[in-house]
């Protein structure tokens, strides 16, 4: 295990923690080193305020295996409530112990008011860029919705400029559907930009398909976002709206195919034609989605 000298979380974050070094209490026995102790994993909750949304099955595996060969090299965060914890930062090590059936984790333990709890584990994801456009928009939401915080203040507490936070949650403002795009990295935030510069819902909503269906870059999507028409009216290609109905359709069988293949999945789907989009990691899991869709 790395010493606290040595740690992988930053400055920033390390700047921010003041390590609390009580007794440990009876479900925690002394780590050996110092201002760490080890946790039951079992007395550990989440934080209902982790940015994250998404853990790939994939990844907790690739992580659970580093930790099995290479031992754990960050402990993680977390804080006390009342006879448990609750996490501050490391929900990943955390499954990935949990993956592993191991007892007990390293932790560090702090004391933090839920807002600084809130502002800790966003710090620490963003300094692992291990957020996408759209967790990272809606951590500095929860900042300023959950705990009355300025947008500049948010800012400050996350090491970020009040312009940087502001752009973040302009992308809040986009449909479900397409938030769900650049969740999955399919649009990129330059791209987005420019679709909440179309007025029409289902305008921008045919475009972002457009986008994604043919590759278009950042500069093609603005040209075509200019000459948008107004609801009802067609857009790139003759191109229609889904309806409402086939939306919910369509996320069904997306969610399917996800649980099936285990990997992500975008169904991008038109009332004329479509594409199912799958990610993959490497050769490996290459290998692993052709042989369950029988093609190897």
């Amino acid at each position: 295990m790395a010493s606290p000298q040595k740690s992988r979380l930053g400055r920033g974050l390390g700047g921010l923690i003041a390590a609390s070094k009580p007794p440990a209490p009876p479900a925690a026995a002394p780590a050996a080193a110092p201002g760490y102790v080890e946790v039951q994993v079992h007395l550990i909750e989440p934080s209902p305020y982790q940015a994250r949304r998404d853990f790939p099955a994939e990844q907790l595996a690739e992580l659970a295996e580093s930790i099995r060969s290479e031992g754990l090299l960050q402990p993680i965060v977390v804080r006390r409530l009342g006879d448990k914890f609750q996490l501050v930062a490391g929900e990943r090590r955390w499954r990935a112990f949990q993956h592993l059936k191991i007892k007990s984790i390293p932790a560090r333990v702090v004391e933090a008011s839920n807002a600084s709890a809130a502002s800790l584990g966003l710090i620490e994801n963003l300094q692992r860029e291990g957020l996408n456009a759209i967790e990272e928009a809606q951590g500095f939401a929860s900042l300023v919705r959950d705990f009355d915080l300025t947008q500049e203040t948010a800012a400050e507490r996350v090491g970020k400029s009040r312009a940087a936070v502001a752009n973040a949650l302009r992308l809040l403002a986009l449909d479900a559907e397409i938030q769900g795009y650049i969740a999955k990295n399919l649009l990129s935030v330059g791209h987005a930009k420019v679709l909440l510069s179309v007025e029409d819902p289902a305008a921008r909503a045919v475009l972002a398909r457009r986008a994604i269906e043919e590759g278009l870059s950042v500069r093609a999507v603005e040209k075509l976002g200019k000459a948008a028409k107004p609801a009802g009216a067609t857009a790139g290609r003759g191109a229609k709206a889904v309806p409402p109905r086939d939306t919910a359709a369509v996320e069904s069988i997306q969610k399917r195919l996800t649980s099936h293949l285990g990997a992500r999945v975008a169904v991008l789907h038109t009332p004329k034609k479509g594409r199912i989009v799958i990610e993959y990691r490497g050769n490996e899991d290459l290998q692993r989605l052709l042989e369950r869709l029988g093609l190897e």
